[in-house]
């Protein structure tokens, strides 16, 4: 088994952490900002000793998802939308000793937004994710519900209609294993203004388009942010 130094939180490694980048030349005109959401397979806070145990096993999924609060996007106003993707990569995402690619991706855009703010909302997630989001099999329109609970730290949870849900809490001292942790992979996505790790007490996907379901309790897998564009 090969031994991997813990990744410094501001640090972005490997292959997938670069996929995002390609998409910042060309960025339609307008400004959005909101909330991020993103859950994976594998622990994304964690040390060398639990990562190692994972790496090429698990951590190939992922569901991610934004909640515009305000902006346009290809001038198209998406105040108050919500987009989500799940994923599912050849790789663990973010190993930077492995490629992700090529990899499948599920679409689904908010049920309340018009054909046009559907077609924003797909390309926006599409590039804010690069080339993880670059193979989409199947685009779905469902109600996403996407909520922070500002009162409680690393609380939030997404709900994206049957497909897809994630729960969050913050991390405790509790959740240490290998006592050394530290944020071992970065967010998947670009323009992220704030990120922290998160325990998913719940992570799960219940579709049929990427040949793989899962559904997980109280691992370190999970980010929440914000972003702007």
């Amino acid at each position: 088994m090969k031994v991997k130094g813990a990744v410094p939180s501001l640090l972005l490694v490997g292959a997938l952490i670069a996929l995002p980048s390609c998409a910042r030349a060309a960025q339609p005109a307008g400004h959005v900002s909101g909330e991020y959401i993103e859950s994976r397979t594998a622990d994304v806070y964690t040390g060398p000793c639990f990562a190692n145990s994972e790496v090429n096993l698990t951590g190939k999924e992922a569901v991610l998802a934004w909640h515009v609060e305000k902006g346009t996007w290809s001038n198209v106003s998406l105040d108050g939308l919500s987009v989500a993707a799940v994923v599912r990569a050849s790789a663990t995402l973010g190993d930077e000793f492995s490629n992700p690619l090529p990899a499948k991706a599920v679409l689904i855009v908010d049920q309340r937004a018009t054909p046009a703010q559907r077609e924003a909302l797909a390309n926006f997630a599409q590039a804010q994710a690069g080339q993880l989001l670059s193979n989409v099999v199947a685009t779905e329109v469902l109600p996403i519900r996407f909520t922070v609970d500002a009162s409680k730290h690393g609380t939030a949870s997404l709900e994206v209609g049957d497909l897809a849900r994630i729960t969050t809490r913050a991390i405790v001292d509790t959740d240490e294993i290998c006592h050394n942790e530290d944020v071992y992979y970065e967010p998947l996505v670009s323009h992220l203004t704030h990120a922290m790790p998160a325990v998913a007490s719940r992570s799960s996907y219940s579709g049929n388009h990427l040949g793989s379901t899962w559904n997980e309790s109280n691992r370190r897998s999970a980010f929440i942010g914000t972003f702007a564009v």
